[in-house]
C-alpha cells in the first residue's frame, strides 16, 4: 500500500511541475504577443507622425542615438531580470517595446502596407513551426549556440561595413543568412527557455522572471526574422 500511496505521490508532483512550467511557457508567449501588439501599434502612429519621424530620422546623431539606448536597455533588462521587481520589470519591457515600434515605423516608408502585413503572417507561420519544434524535439540544440552566435556576429559586422559599401550582393547575401541565424535561434531559445522553466519549476517568482525574459529573447528572434523576410519578400514603394 505504501509503494503505491509513493507512487502516486512522485506522479503528482511531476504533474504539479509540469503544469508549472506550462504556466511560464503560456506566460512567455503571451507577454511576447503583447509586446509585438504594441511595437505594432506605435509604429503604425509614429508612421503617421511627420514630427515624430522627422525628429529621430532626419538626424543621423539622433538616429543612433535611440539606436543605442534600445540596446543598452535590452542589456539592463536581460542582466538584471533576477533583481528587478516585477512591475519594473514589466515597465522596462514596455518601454522597450515602445521604443522598438518607433524604429520599426521607417520600414512603413520604405515597404507597402501589403507587403508588411504579408509578410508578418510569413514571419507569424516559420516562428511558430520553428519554436514548435524547439520545444517539442528531443534533440540537444545547445551544440548550435557556437555556430548561432557566430553566424550574429557575423551578420553584426557584414550590415555594419554594407552600410559605408551599399552593395547589393552583400545585401541580399545579409539577408539570406540572417533568415536563417534567427530561424536558427528560434529554435535554440525555445528549448533553452523550455529547460530553464524545468529548473525553476513550482517557485512562481522565479516563473515569472523567466517567462518575461523568455518573452524578450523570442520577441528579439522574431523582429529580426520579420525584418530579414521583408528585405527579401517585402514590396518597395
Amino acid at each position: 500500500m505504501s509503494y503505491y500511496d509513493g507512487t502516486n505521490e512522485v506522479e503528482y508532483v511531476k504533474s504539479f511541475e509540469r503544469s508549472a512550467v506550462s504556466t511560464v511557457l503560456k506566460n512567455v508567449y503571451l507577454w511576447m504577443t503583447a509586446a509585438l501588439a504594441i511595437s505594432g501599434l506605435t509604429a503604425m502612429v509614429v508612421a503617421e507622425s511627420p514630427a515624430i519621424l522627422n525628429l529621430i530620422f532626419a538626424n543621423s546623431f539622433t538616429m543612433w542615438g535611440f539606436f543605442l539606448a534600445q540596446l543598452a536597455l535590452v542589456w539592463f533588462i536581460s542582466a538584471r531580470i533576477h533583481s528587478l521587481s516585477i512591475p519594473t520589470a514589466v515597465m522596462l519591457f514596455t518601454l522597450y517595446a515602445v521604443m522598438m515600434g518607433t524604429t520599426l515605423s521607417s520600414i512603413f516608408l520604405t515597404f507597402t502596407t501589403a507587403s508588411i502585413t504579408n509578410v508578418f503572417f510569413i514571419t507569424a507561420g516559420t516562428f511558430g513551426a520553428i519554436s514548435l519544434y524547439g520545444y517539442t524535439t528531443k534533440r540537444d540544440l545547445s551544440s548550435w549556440r557556437t555556430i548561432l552566435l557566430m553566424g550574429l556576429i557575423g551578420l553584426i559586422i557584414a550590415s555594419v561595413v554594407n552600410y559605408f559599401l551599399n552593395s547589393e550582393m552583400l545585401y541580399w547575401i545579409i539577408s539570406y543568412v540572417g533568415v536563417i541565424v534567427f530561424v536558427g535561434l528560434t529554435a535554440y531559445d525555445t528549448q533553452k527557455i523550455k529547460q530553464m522553466a524545468l529548473e525553476v519549476g513550482t517557485n512562481e517568482d522565479a516563473g515569472k522572471r523567466v517567462a518575461l525574459l523568455g518573452a524578450l529573447v523570442l520577441y528579439l528572434d522574431f523582429i529580426n526574422l520579420f525584418l530579414y523576410l521583408l528585405r527579401i519578400f517585402g514590396d518597395r514603394d
